[in-house]
This record gives structure tokens, C-alpha cells and sequence, in this order.
């Protein structure tokens, strides 16, 4: 096990009608005024946004709002959101909804102190060094943006999808989580938030880093809780027990507990991130494409913690052939994600003849010559990844 530092400050308010704290919450984090990010119309169909105004009232805390978010959320929207929340005298973000929203806000808070571009951040030009707070009520669970320090931006101009890590000062202070509020998601969208949670951990379960059986057991035990309890879900979307087990795994997921002492890899978010840039595909959908392709390729070069995942988690028996029992473990995820709606290659994703050659071209030109850890990746590893994600 590597040495590590775990820093988690994030307080969870979890639970059934959770939201109505919103306001309390934030005054407790001494905002006096907030700005509150959403995307489309549902949550104010749904009379959320309503009762998180009126949490706040209530709390003496003053707002403006910040909506029409989209999934990808691109630079646009953060500039707009810059620039209204310098103009509001805004010290507190709240975004309302899922990581599309949360990423959006946390864009926001590091760019209104600092007085550059934001961009400059995420290509590495700058670090951030101060930030407003950011408070969540989420009603995603998927990205586990409510418990990490991470947004992943696209600027528009050249579709360049890009990441930045900053948990000291980007972790939200409050998660409020309310199962319930996740009742009227769309299969598909339910769907495709099991898959980025699950790669979340896979991303940190699949390291050549030597004895971390306590980060292996986290994760194996977190990704068998998902599968269990998505097909509850399927079955009963108002599984109130489902949805609340689902809804803290996308959070143990993403909030750094289950690579504690890990190599991590991102291989697999670093090539799906090209796919969702240039595509516009919802990246949980992005990911259940590429991830059983990456593993694929996997099974040969590298098969031992494939082969392990495959055993431990779906359950494929031991022999001494480990690439047939990666192998094995890959065609039971396929199946799994079929099964809960998802697409395994780029034609059941919508996308019938991919550029592959772009595709590769953007993702080294973004994270440079090798990509991941566990096996690192040149362009020609990345080809054939994405041709493995054809068939």
C-alpha cells in the first residue's frame, strides 16, 4: 500500500425530505447570498427549486439562480455564471441537481475570486488558490460530484473536455441527499449513473499497487452492492431502500475512500471524455462502451486484476488461465449493462462509423503521450481500445 493522505470534510445530510435544511445549511457555512445552479425544467416541475427557495427564506439567506444547465456542461454557462455572480455579490454556490450542475457550479467558484480565465486552470496554467463554497442538494446520483473536489468542463472551441482536482478548496462543504428525489429519473438516465459509479471505482480497483485488500474489498463490495440493488431498481423504481443504497454508493464511489493507498488509473474516463466531447453521448453511456473494451484489451496485456474483479464480483470461477477469466468477467458486465439499458459498443451507442483516428489525436493531445497506469497507453494501445469498443 502506498502512503496517502484522506481528507474528506464533506458533511451528507441524507435522507427523506433532507432538502428542506437547504437554508439552515447554508447560513450554518455563513453564505448570505447564494447562487443557485439547475439545469432544465424538472426540478421545477417537480417543486424542488420552489422549496429550496423557501429554505432559504426562511434562513434569512438571499439568492439568484443560474439555470439551463446541459449534460457535458461546457464553458459558456460558466462564464455566464461568473459574471452574474460578480455582479450579485454572490459568496456561495448551491447547485441543485447532478454532476452536469455541480461541476458547472464548481467551474463558477473557482473562477469569480480569480482574475483570468477559468479555462487556465484545467490546462494547467494556473492552480486555484481560493474559491467560493459550494453546497449541494443532489438528485443525480452518477458523477459523485457532491463528494469530491473534481469538474470535468468541455470548452466549446475545439471540444476539449478536460478535468481539474482541487479537493481542499472544490469539495463541497454540505451534501443534502434525499432518495426520493431520484424516484422520477428515466430508466436510462438511472442507467447511465449506475455505469459512472461503477467505473469510478473501477478506475481505482484496477492498480498494480501491491497489497491493498482493504481498498480491493471496499470496491469489489460497493460495485456487488450497485448490480444488486439496480436490478431492484429496474424492477421497482420507487424502491425507496434501492435508491438510498444506490444513492451512497455514487458517493462512496467518487469521494476518495476506495483508492486510499492506490496507483489509480483514468484511462478509461480520459478515452471515453473524447467520445462525449465530440459525440455529446451521456458519459455514463460513453463509459459503458469503452470500460468493457479497455478490459477487453486488458485481458491480454495485463489480466491479473481483471481476472480478479471477475471472480470476486461477478462471480466467474478460479483456473489458471486468467485472460479466459477476464474474459469471462467482461461478458457478464456487458450483460449487466445490457440488461439495466445501456449500450456496450459505439453502434448501440448511436454512433455507426466513429473517427477513430480524431478520436486518438484528441485524447494525447489532451493527456499527452501515455495515458493510465495500469498498463499506460500510446496511440496505438488507444486504437485499438476504441476499435475493441466497435464490435
Amino acid at each position: 500500500m502506498n502512503n496517502f493522505v484522506f481528507y474528506s470534510p464533506t458533511k451528507f445530510v441524507f435522507g427523506k425530505d433532507t432538502e428542506g435544511q437547504t437554508g439552515t445549511l447554508a447560513k450554518k457555512y455563513n453564505a448570505r447570498k447564494v447562487m443557485i445552479v439547475y439545469g432544465g425544467g424538472s426540478i421545477i416541475r417537480s417543486g424542488l427549486l420552489q422549496r429550496i427557495e423557501e429554505s432559504l427564506q426562511q434562513a434569512g439567506v438571499e439568492y439568484v439562480k443560474l439555470g439551463g444547465i446541459q449534460p457535458n456542461p461546457t464553458d459558456p454557462k460558466v462564464y455566464e455564471g461568473i459574471e452574474l455572480a460578480r455582479k450579485e455579490g454572490v459568496d456561495f454556490m448551491l447547485p441543485v441537481g447532478g454532476g452536469s450542475v455541480i461541476d458547472t457550479a464548481k467551474a463558477i467558484a473557482a473562477g469569480v475570486p480569480y482574475e483570468g480565465d477559468f479555462w487556465d486552470f484545467y490546462i494547467g496554467k494556473a492552480k486555484v488558490k481560493k474559491a467560493l463554497k459550494v453546497g449541494v442538494v443532489l438528485t443525480i446520483p452518477a458523477a459523485g460530484s457532491e463528494g469530491s473536489g473534481n469538474t470535468v468542463i468541455t470548452k466549446l472551441e475545439g471540444l476539449q473536455k478536460l478535468s481539474l482536482r482541487v479537493p481542499e478548496l472544490l469539495r463541497p462543504v454540505f451534501a443534502v441527499m434525499n432518495p426520493e428525489l431520484t424516484y422520477t429519473l428515466p430508466p436510462y438516465q438511472t442507467a447511465c449513473g449506475i455505469a459512472d459509479m461503477m467505473v469510478h471505482i473501477m478506475e481505482r480497483y484496477f492498480t498494480n499497487t501491491p497489497d491493498v485488500e482493504i481498498s480491493d474489498r471496499l470496491c469489489e463490495g460497493t460495485l456487488m452492492t450497485i448490480i444488486k440493488e439496480a436490478y431492484k431498481v429496474k424492477q421497482d423504481p420507487n424502491d425507496y431502500e434501492a435508491r438510498a443504497n444506490i444513492m451512497w454508493c455514487g458517493t462512496i464511489a467518487h469521494n476518495g475512500t476506495c483508492g486510499v493507498g492506490c496507483e489509480e488509473d483514468w484511462a478509461s474516463h480520459f478515452l471515453e471524455h473524447e467520445i462525449s466531447a465530440v459525440y455529446n453521448v451521456t458519459h455514463g453511456a460513453g463509459l459503458a462502451v469503452i470500460v468493457p473494451a479497455w478490459m477487453t484489451f486488458m485481458a491480454e496485456h495485463n489480466p491479473k486484476k481483471i481476472a480478479q474483479f471477475a471472480n470476486r464480483v461477478f462471480g466467474v470461477p478460479e483456473n489458471e488461465d486468467l485472460e479466459e477469466m477476464a474474459l469471462a468477467g467482461v461478458s457478464r458486465l456487458k450483460h449487466f449493462f445490457r440488461y439495466i439499458g445501456l449500450p456496450v459498443n459505439f453502434k448501440e451507442l448511436g454512433i455507426e462509423h466513429p473517427d477513430i483516428e480524431l478520436l486518438v489525436k484528441k485524447l494525447h493531445e489532451n493527456k499527452g503521450e501515455w495515458v493510465g497506469n495500469y498498463v499506460k497507453l500510446n496511440k496505438e494501445y488507444s486504437k485499438e481500445i476504441f476499435e475493441l469498443a466497435c464490435k
